[in-house]
């Protein structure tokens, strides 16, 4: 029912005459055929959600009285704060890691994996409370059986899925963004030979996800702003998919709607937490959409800039969309059909929105402005079009070279 009323919502702003669908007996697939959406499709999530203020209280029911291993950040006053409440509302944790990098690399989760093989009594579950950087750790800890060298041989092509080890992760995010409460991989960074490692296991979904939204009350403006534009990020490069389908392209509508609209509004209102609602809900949306697409162009050209320029990932995966949005305009009628709903039926206009939306958010749309020159700009696009994520990209090579090179 969920479904149906979102469509309703929408398509009736747009003035199609879906009643009429609904009256028939086979209203979905004459849906799917005006809008031109795949008959043959799937589309599978695992995780438990709960969502909502105070959800973090249902953590000692979801641990069922397991021994787990908790995760999270250190050198934090508030996540002390968050340990120290956890300890005390679902039992002290067997073990606990708390040196996690922003961008977990080898060489850190190295380390962190050597933490979690220390703990006297061995975890049952990870329990990971923080942003992606620590659910994705989670996940490499799930992974490696306490040993990362486990790990960078299935991702370096040197060793098979059966050799890597498995638990089940309770996430917990405390950022609004990366949605990785409800995807079924990991982003590791080897910072040295300047790759980026994609963890991709189906074991990896986390058994439950628990999204309190008054957990991300003291995140930063900074950190708010680049999160949600990951989110915003993760739910357009859903759209413009060689995976999309019917249910992700709902979801992707859904949040790229709620952040384009409630993002402004809480950069400048940090203490909403009506907003942070918002927010959190749209990321939890993107990340439905993107957990069975993956992402795309725009996250392949990201990486580029993360590496070599550090540029911040949430930044670095949005700036580039409304020139990989001009670059798909016209090219697949079921993707300029899910634009629509976000933007209108100029979709010209709606990049140009786009863009300015990012420029009043301080972001800017010219790769220039990240320390890279014109020449490796348009060689890191080439490179990208050719990884795993650019291969989703629905859109022409040409087209993008003349958007955004």
């Amino acid at each position: 029912m969920y479904l149906i009323g979102f469509f309703y919502r929408q398509e009736k702003n747009n003035q199609f005459d879906i009643e009429r669908k609904y009256a028939s007996p086979d209203w979905q697939e004459q849906f799917w055929e005006v809008r031109g959406m795949p008959m043959y499709w799937k589309y599978v999530n695992p995780v438990n959600i709960t969502f909502g203020e105070g959800a973090l209280g249902s953590l000692k029911e979801k641990l069922a009285g397991r021994r787990y291993c908790l995760v999270t950040y250190s050198d934090n006053p508030y996540f002390d704060e968050l340990t120290e409440a956890v300890a005390c509302s679902a039992s002290a944790p067997s073990a606990i890691v708390r040196d996690v990098e922003p961008n977990p690399s080898f060489n850190g989760l190295r380390g962190n994996c050597a933490e979690f093989g220390r703990a006297s009594s061995t975890p049952e579950v990870i329990v990971a409370l923080g942003g992606g950087s620590v659910i994705d750790t989670a996940k490499v800890l799930a992974a490696s059986g306490k040993d990362f060298s486990r790990v960078q041989a299935f991702l370096e092509g040197r060793a098979g899925p059966e050799t890597l080890g498995r638990l089940p992760i309770i996430a917990i995010p405390t950022t609004s963004g990366t949605g990785s409460e409800v995807t079924s991989w990991a982003t590791v960074w080897d910072t040295d030979a300047k790759k980026k490692y994609s963890l991709a296991r189906p074991e990896l979904y986390p058994e439950h996800a628990i999204l309190d939204p008054s957990l991300t009350l003291r995140v930063p403006r900074g950190l708010t702003l680049s999160t949600g534009l990951d989110a915003l990020s993760h739910a357009l490069e859903s759209i413009w998919n060689v995976n999309a389908n019917p249910v992700s392209a709902n979801h992707a509508v859904y949040a790229a709607t709620e952040v384009l609209e409630a993002l402004p509004a809480l950069v400048d209102h940090l203490d909403d937490l009506g907003l942070r609602t918002r927010i959190a809900r749209a990321s939890l949306s993107a990340g439905l959409a993107f957990s069975n697409t993956k992402t795309a162009l725009a996250h392949s050209l990201s990486y580029y800039l993360t590496l070599h320029h550090g540029t911040v990932h949430g930044i670095a995966c949005s700036f580039s969309l409304p020139a990989v949005m001009r670059s798909v305009i016209g090219h697949d009628p079921t993707c300029d059909a899910v634009l629509e709903r976000i933007f209108g039926p100029d979709l010209r206009a709606g990049a140009d929105r786009l863009e300015g939306l990012l420029k009043s958010l301080g972001v800017s749309t010219r790769a220039t402005d990240y320390g890279v020159t014109t020449e490796d700009w348009r060689g890191a696009i080439e490179d990208a079009l050719v990884g795993e994520r650019g291969r989703n990209f629905i859109g022409s090579h040409e087209a993008v070279l003349t958007e955004a090179a």
